[in-house]
């Protein structure tokens, strides 16, 4: 029998003549885009397009792009892609708002699911939709106000840790602050969230196993491969071998064991207090009331979450909670050490308060404390962009009319009867919105809470879920745990500011942003040594 006559070799012709007629089909889309016809920067390579100097110029460069070819405009990606990028409300709102025709990408989805598999993060539509609908009493205003004292708890260890070093010191010393934050955010998603202690600040027994194996998960999620970007592109060959091999494997079932232990754990107290007949259960972490929300009478079956649902939340609230907690209070005590004047004023608010635990509504009635939060997260963004692709052909509408290549002008992106084609990729930008000059005026890149006195008309069309800026993102994806990531903040910044007095360890224009998933500071003179923000720490003492 000849090799041509074997069932298998059509077969194969088949699936890649279709395979090629797929990846044909997914360039001619996108080379053939009414987006090309609108204004943007020179693409200095096919291979990277505009991407390689996005990267390099960061948010700034994308502010000069956006003054020049006004707010809607075209950059090109990887060999050849188009992609759509404006800061138009309008636009953003339309966007966010039909969270079903625009869509993470599909590779980007599943980079995130190596993280934290099918959970809130990576599903889409109706999937959604449900998993949103039985976890937002666990994320409730009433929820959060629960978690009061485990903000504190954390936030004084914090502080008597950095307050034992700094005495070390002679009252006066330089602290990673980044370091440190990270570890009480940790330790904050922990117990907050799933009753676990990680006991990063303490270094105690549960600092490692689960810590690690996470923080293994993100590294690897971080580096960029040739073989990732491949997987990650081209379903197909997902077979392919990743370098992080059996390592990143091995952390990603530590993961999951501890997850599915842990909602064990907290089903069996939920069925022992059914059993008592009454409401005996103490317990307020989020996942407890997520289960308890999941098992009630009232849901029916095919609506509730499965464990491996239910697992792949714990993971999105550590990788999402964690990482923006951190994160955002990092670089609010960055712009406080620049500005000593906010940070006195705001310091003389913090100790009118006789607690050192005040409960969340105190916190939440401290006026200049709120200001300085809203006015960091502007400023100081954790995610700067995000992407989406469109699942069909859709009319984006404008406010601000664009010009195209050819000179006419549309008050939408006009392409026959759709201005958007299937297929289409678009950049969601945070941090060029918060910093737009046409909203916030001259000063917007001057750290000043005293605005949020009197918040720009225009600042009300801004589609985001709190504190007119994106910094939550907004819609139907609006970041479920905003409030948790508001006090977390509030609480920390709360019990640092009465204690100390912040200032810089070195020169100020030596600390940089990385410019990847997130704005992680770093200094510009010790890159290799990753994420850190040295500050000089004084204790405060009252006058």
């Amino acid at each position: 029998m000849g090799l041509a006559s074997l069932p298998i070799v059509p077969l194969v012709a088949a699936l890649l003549a279709y395979w090629l007629f797929k990846v044909a089909s997914f360039f001619y889309r996108s080379w053939t885009s009414a987006v090309r016809c609108l204004p943007g920067p020179p693409c200095p390579s096919f291979v990277y397009g505009n991407e390689k100097e996005m990267y390099e110029g960061g948010t700034a460069l994308l502010e000069r792009w956006v003054e020049r070819y006004g707010p809607t405009i075209h950059l090109q990606s990887f060999i050849g892609m188009s992609k759509l990028y404006t800061t138009d409300l309008k636009a953003l709102h339309h966007i966010l708002m039909n969270s079903y025709t625009y869509q993470k990408p599909e590779w980007f989805r599943y980079r995130l699911e190596e993280i934290v598999g099918k959970g809130l993060l990576t599903v889409e539509e109706d999937t959604h939709k449900r998993q949103r609908r039985i976890m937002n009493p666990a994320f409730s205003a009433s929820q959060i106000r629960e978690l009061g004292p485990i903000f504190f708890e954390k936030s004084l260890e914090l502080r008597d840790i950095w307050e034992a070093e700094i005495r070390k010191q002679g009252g006066g010393g330089t602290i990673d602050v980044s370091l440190w934050l990270n570890r009480a955010a940790l330790d904050i998603i922990g117990l907050g969230g799933f009753d676990y202690k990680f006991s990063a600040l303490s270094g105690g027994e549960n600092s490692g196993k689960l810590h690690h194996a996470f923080a293994e998960t993100i590294a690897n999620f971080m580096k960029f491969s040739p073989v990732s970007f491949l997987r990650a592109a081209f379903p197909a060959l997902r077979w392919l071998p990743t370098r992080a091999g059996n390592g990143a494997e091995a952390a990603h079932k530590i993961m999951e064991d501890i997850g599915r232990q842990l909602i064990d754990a907290g089903k069996q107290a939920i069925y022992q207090s059914r059993k008592a007949g009454q409401n005996t259960l103490k317990n307020k972490d989020l996942l407890t009331i997520l289960l308890r929300a999941n098992m009630a009478a009232d849901i029916p079956d095919n609506q509730r979450m499965s464990d491996e649902e239910v697992n792949a939340q714990i993971f999105t609230v550590m990788a999402a909670g964690h990482e923006t907690t951190s994160t955002a209070t990092t670089w609010a005590l960055y712009a406080l050490m620049k500005a000593p004047d906010v940070q006195k004023k705001l310091r003389n608010e913090l100790l009118q308060v006789p607690s050192d635990s005040p409960s969340v509504d105190e916190l939440n009635a401290l006026p200049y404390l709120d200001a300085v939060i809203r006015e960091s997260l502007r400023l100081h963004t954790p995610l700067p962009l995000t992407f989406r692709i469109s699942e069909k052909d859709d009319v984006l509408p404008l406010s601000t009319p664009v010009r195209d290549t050819s000179g006419k002008t549309h008050e939408s992106i006009q392409e026959l009867h759709h201005s958007i084609r299937k297929g289409q990729m678009i950049t969601i930008p945070m941090t060029p919105v918060n910093e737009d000059k046409t909203i916030w005026g001259e000063d917007r890149l001057e750290f000043r809470p005293e605005r949020w006195e009197c918040v720009p008309e225009a600042a009300n069309a801004i589609p985001g879920v709190w504190g007119n800026s994106m910094a939550f993102f907004g819609g139907p994806r609006a970041c479920i745990g905003y409030r948790f990531a508001i006090i977390a903040m509030k609480a920390m910044l709360f019990s640092l500011i009465r204690a100390f007095e912040f200032e810089p360890a070195g020169p100020v224009e030596d600390i940089g942003k990385s410019f990847f998933i997130v704005h992680r500071p770093f200094l510009k003179s010790d890159p290799e040594a990753g994420t850190q923000l040295p500050l000089k720490v004084r204790l405060y003492h009252k006058m």
